[in-house]
């Protein structure tokens, strides 16, 4: 699991902001110039692309620009990493409410 650790602190704090989050959702549709995406937000462009860049510095997009649009895109691998970690918890938190339920009927008195 320590292999994932950097991909996944990174990932996590950018899924740690609402901005970010949507800014996400909208790229799953497809790639989207920064102009685009900054559109429903109301905040100036600076502030903006400090997401853009932390998103872009946690693997979760690229970017490229064509003459002088910036478009980004999503990039799927750091959300596979993540997946395979929350798996890992919920397989363990499932196994432990497993033997919690198993001890908690095996020691109930009979009616």
């Amino acid at each position: 699991m320590a292999q994932f650790s950097p991909t996944l602190d990174l990932v996590f704090h950018a899924l740690s902001d609402p901005t970010r989050r949507a800014v996400l959702a909208r790229l799953g549709r497809g790639p989207a110039s920064v102009g685009e995406l900054a559109e429903p937000f109301s905040m100036a462009l600076p502030s903006f692309l400090k997401h853009i860049r932390l998103l872009e510095d946690s693997g979760c997009i690229l970017t490229h620009k064509t003459g002088r649009t910036r478009i980004c895109t999503l990039v799927a691998d750091p959300f596979s990493a993540v997946e395979l970690w929350l798996e890992k918890q919920r397989s363990t938190w499932e196994a432990h409410t497993n033997r919690l339920e198993q001890f908690v009927t095996e020691t109930q008195e009979p009616s």
